[in-house]
């Protein structure tokens, strides 16, 4: 069925309603501009993803498949016959009710990591934090990812060609908490790109503090040996003496290798007079890459992941636009690197992702970086003592 309407609004679910009754009139295509959405909302099937729901929306450039049961993030995209994502030992997706985040370890969040992109908070984003008893305190990444969206909409504005997928998620605990996220991302008809915008809102009448990280993760085919890294930074140094190690050769990626160890590297990022910033990933032949453009006024940090083990363990590269560092959360507090929120206050964060489809556009991509790198950056040789605990 098609739609050729100005402009329209279908809600996919929000609570207390009945999704077997109330989804099933979306149309499954949807003219727009000069070109129409494809779109889809249907259950997965068994195993470890039972009781999940998929949304896929085809723009035309680009079909990219969201997650809302696990804070509405991104499992994978496909533009111009590439996969972009990775392949993870989890081989999810996984139910969030199987991942237990608060495993007394503090990483039970890796049991259900899959995604390309995924946040981690929104009261930590995170190494996992302990009290002096052991005792878990907050875990690792934080429990966004894996809450399910409350609310999810689609509009589409059929003059201007663009779709705006948008859901609500929430994080609380009484008396303690109730921090709200209100994403939207959009879509254009005929583009693979996504634009991200999340607002965050303390829905308390008390003040209280939060963090984001971005978990933005590519693996082959973009990721291979050869494929190099581009960020533009103030100041860069290594999480710790592994990331040390290989210092020299941070941009640069080995192909799979057995027992590797993950290398992560730590910057404040560089930006242009509207506070935009840019990292990105490209193959050595320059034919493919994926670019992340992110507003620095409130992602002032960029965290590049390396963990280019064997592909069976989990080949990924990750760009991570932050508030912070991915420390432990008392260790940001007292570097000032948590985000205040007083009572009903927001906070908005917006992202760029684009797949680089051609030799043009990672040139582009390289030359828009490297216009933003200043000639004074500052690159450290051993972890710093306010940036890292290591």
């Amino acid at each position: 069925m098609s739609t050729s309407i100005p402009s329209t609004h279908w809600i996919l679910r929000e609570p207390f309603q009945d999704q077997a009754e109330d989804v099933g009139f979306i149309p499954e295509k949807i003219t727009a501009g000069s070109g129409r959405f494809a779109v889809q909302f249907s259950p997965i099937g068994g195993g470890k993803s039972m009781g999940m729901e998929l949304l896929s929306v085809d723009t035309g450039a680009l079909r990219v498949i969201f997650l809302p049961d696990r804070g509405m993030g991104i499992w994978k995209c496909e533009a111009s016959n590439t996969d972009f994502g990775w392949t993870s030992p989890v081989d999810g997706p996984v139910h969030p009710s199987l991942v237990p985040v608060l495993d007394p370890s503090g990483i039970g969040w890796l049991e259900g990591f899959d995604e390309l992109f995924v946040r981690c908070g929104l009261q930590s984003n995170g190494a996992p934090d302990f009290d002096p008893q052991g005792n878990l305190k907050y875990p690792l990444h934080g429990r966004i990812a894996n809450l399910p969206a409350t609310k999810i909409s689609i509009a589409v504005d059929v003059e201007n060609g663009t779709m705006d997928v948008l859901a609500t998620v929430r994080e609380a605990r009484f008396l303690v908490y109730s921090l709200e996220l209100q994403c939207r991302y959009r879509l254009r008809v005929n583009s693979p790109v996504i634009e991200v915008t999340d607002t965050v809102t303390n829905l308390r009448s008390t003040p209280t503090t939060m963090q984001m990280l971005y978990h933005i993760n590519l693996g082959q085919p973009i990721v291979q040996a050869g494929t190099t890294i581009e960020a533009a930074y103030r100041s860069l140094c290594p999480r710790d003496p592994r990331a040390a190690e290989g210092l020299e050769s941070w941009t640069r990626c080995e192909g799979p290798t057995e027992g590797y160890a993950e290398q992560v590297y730590l910057m404040s990022a560089a930006a242009d007079s509207a506070s935009w910033s840019e990292a990105m990933l490209a193959t050595e032949d320059h034919r493919r890459g994926y670019a992340v453009h992110f507003d620095t006024r409130t992602l002032p940090y960029l965290n590049v992941w390396k963990n280019t083990a064997a592909v069976e363990d989990g080949y990924v590269v990750g760009l991570e636009p932050a508030t912070g560092f991915p420390n432990p959360r008392s260790f940001e507090e007292k570097q000032n690197r948590v985000v205040p929120l007083s009572g009903g206050e927001s906070k908005t964060f917006r992202l760029k992702l684009q797949p680089l489809l051609s030799e043009s556009e990672v040139k582009q991509s390289i030359d828009r970086i490297r216009a933003l790198q200043p000639d004074n950056a500052a690159v450290h040789p051993a972890p710093l003592k306010d940036w890292s605990p290591a």
